[in-house]
């Protein structure tokens, strides 16, 4: 009973947040600036919604192709469709359990393509390290470009006293190393389970260093990072007010975006906050810049749930006779 109550608790919290976000970020604006938000809406340019989506679009197809050449190594073969479908079916179940996504892609190639759970998983963890080397390069190149603007965003959170980091660090090192004691010693059948799945999870996370195809994995991923980048600037055409923005506001846009996605329910609630913020920061109208962030919030988010439920729906149906 306490396990389902933390688990109901876990899903909850963050999606209440998130609705206490978006009341709180509306509650605050005047029937003035309501109105003016909803005509930057009406007056969207939809051709420019269009291709932001269709670019995403390509970025996950992308991504689905590249996972081919992780799982290749561990001699495994997988459908480009089965793929497409665990990609956005992840994303699915994202917005509304953050992470639980990455166990469900790996959950549901496993079942479909007879491939360990353990394996799949262990090369979605590469990609996610992948992602996070990718997204840690383009907030490098957006200090090299607006250093005084993200040093007081970011470097100004950062504790004073180094003491604390230092601390929490060797605790962190002592409490890994008294598991790593304990899952390699210990002959308990549940530890020897835990030994087992993390000896998978390492054959996977592996598999990025015996790929044949490094080069077609890296140019994958410029490409999936690149149409990202794309997303937001095309969309940004597509509301006059916005569309005069450069290419720091786009970056650090993208980065508070990305972050927002990564540590939230799909960003809900944060994400039009954090776009608004920092378009603000770039000279746009507070109201424009809301409203931009919500266009590029609600875009994301029908296109997942639209191709996810899709997906949930097919890929049992394309697989029927497996």
């Amino acid at each position: 009973m306490k396990k389902r109550f933390k688990k109901i608790t876990l899903i909850i919290l963050p999606v209440a947040l998130g609705v206490f976000l978006i009341w709180w970020s509306l509650s605050a604006l005047s029937e003035s600036d309501k109105l003016e938000i909803k005509n930057a809406l009406k007056n969207v340019n939809y051709f420019w919604v269009f291709i932001s989506l269709f670019l995403g679009l390509l970025s996950h197809l992308s991504r689905a192709y590249r996972w081919k050449f992780l799982l290749a190594p561990l001699g495994h073969k997988i459908h480009f469709t089965n793929g497409i479908f665990t990609i956005f079916i992840a994303y699915l179940i994202n917005l509304v359990i953050p992470r639980a996504g990455e166990i469900a892609r790996a959950t549901a190639i496993s079942k479909y393509e007879s491939i360990p759970f353990e394996k799949a998983f262990g090369t979605i963890v590469v990609e996610r390290i992948v992602d996070v080397i990718m997204l840690l390069l383009i907030i490098v190149i957006a200090f090299f470009y607006q250093f005084d603007l993200l040093k007081n965003l970011i470097l100004n959170k950062i504790p004073k006293e180094p003491i604390y980091p230092i601390l929490l660090s060797l605790l962190s090192i002592l409490l890994a190393s008294a598991f790593y004691v304990l899952i390699r010693k210990s002959k308990n059948v549940f530890f020897e389970k835990i030994r087992n799945f993390i000896t998978g999870l390492l054959e996977g996370v592996k598999s990025i260093f015996f790929m044949q195809k490094k080069w077609a994995f890296l140019a994958h991923t410029i490409f999936i990072w690149a149409m990202y980048l794309l997303m937001f600037y095309t969309l940004s055409l597509s509301i006059p007010e916005v569309s005069s923005i450069g290419f720091g506001a786009i970056v650090t846009g993208f980065i508070v975006g990305a972050l927002s996605i990564a540590t939230t329910n799909g960003g809900l609630g944060t994400y039009p906050l954090g776009i608004q913020q920092v378009l603000i920061l770039f000279g746009i109208a507070s109201n424009p810049a809301l409203a931009f962030g919500w266009l590029m919030w609600t875009t994301q988010t029908f296109m997942i749930l639209f191709f996810g439920g899709i997906s949930f729906l097919v890929m049992p149906l394309y697989n029927k006779k497996s």
